[in-house]
């Protein structure tokens, strides 16, 4: 098992990894809109925290040598099912090869924001 850690992805807030490789898949940890530049959740909409977790899960899945059209899974969160649709939106421009997914809406997630991913993908 590989671990995996880039930069240009925010830090874990835990005890875990951005992602792990093994067996030819990686399987990444859950994505919220923490700017990995500030360390901060700096967007306040749905179109934008989606916009920030899917480059954050583009840059730890590039540095797993994958890329977000190589994902298998996705399983998404959203904090107000009534954000499915801006949330599609912006999904469906980054996750062009229709990966299968599920999408729930949770009570809370980590820092109040309103969306995380996490990715199964290729290797």
């Amino acid at each position: 098992m590989e671990k995996i850690y880039t930069k240009n992805a925010p830090d874990a807030i835990g005890p875990y990894s951005q992602a792990v490789k093994v067996n030819g898949l990686v399987f990444t940890s859950g994505q919220i809109a923490i700017d990995p530049a500030t360390g901060n959740v700096e967007a306040t909409t749905i179109e934008a925290q989606t916009e920030q977790v899917c480059t954050n899960l583009k840059n730890v899945l590039e540095a797993a040598g994958s890329s977000l059209e190589k994902a298998v899974k996705t399983v998404c969160f959203l904090a107000d099912m009534n954000d499915f649709a801006a949330f599609n939106a912006v999904y469906g421009t980054y996750f062009t090869s229709k990966p299968a997914r599920s999408c729930v809406a949770v009570k809370t997630l980590p820092k109040n924001v309103l969306v995380e991913v996490e990715v199964i993908a290729e290797g």
